[in-house]
């Protein structure tokens, strides 16, 4: 085996090893609540009846130009007491905490009812 061939296979192994490895947790929980859907952090505007959600500031961790974030237009499958609903992440929720996600009120109808404004939520 050549001096090449041998570096060329021990960057494939490192590829693989490195792609198979977990990046975090696949699963979390928190607060669903809902907001009015305007202009987001990640530059577009949206509408309440997308179904679009604000992921808490803590996972969102915007850089200096938040519209370059690459967790913006990402789907999470959000589910709650009343049942499921993909939503693409336009915007960031400051106040919301870790696991937490502000729904626009039609995604947010899908996991609970509007009059509850705030349920426990997995994702």
């Amino acid at each position: 085996m050549n001096f090449f061939t041998l570096i060329t296979s021990f960057m494939m192994l490192f590829v693989v090893m490195t792609m198979a490895a977990p990046l975090e947790k696949r699963q979390y929980s928190g607060d669903g609540t809902w907001y009015d859907v305007s202009l987001g952090s990640c530059g577009k505007i949206n509408n309440n009846n997308e179904m679009v959600a604000a992921l808490n500031a803590p996972q969102m961790k915007n850089g200096p130009n938040p519209n370059h974030n690459s967790i913006c237009n990402k789907r999470i499958r959000v589910t709650g007491p009343k049942g499921s609903v993909t939503v693409k992440i336009v915007d960031t929720c400051p106040s919301c905490k870790y696991g937490s996600v502000d729904l626009s009120p039609s995604s947010f109808k899908k996991v609970a009812d509007l009059s509850a404004g705030r349920v426990p939520i997995t994702w």
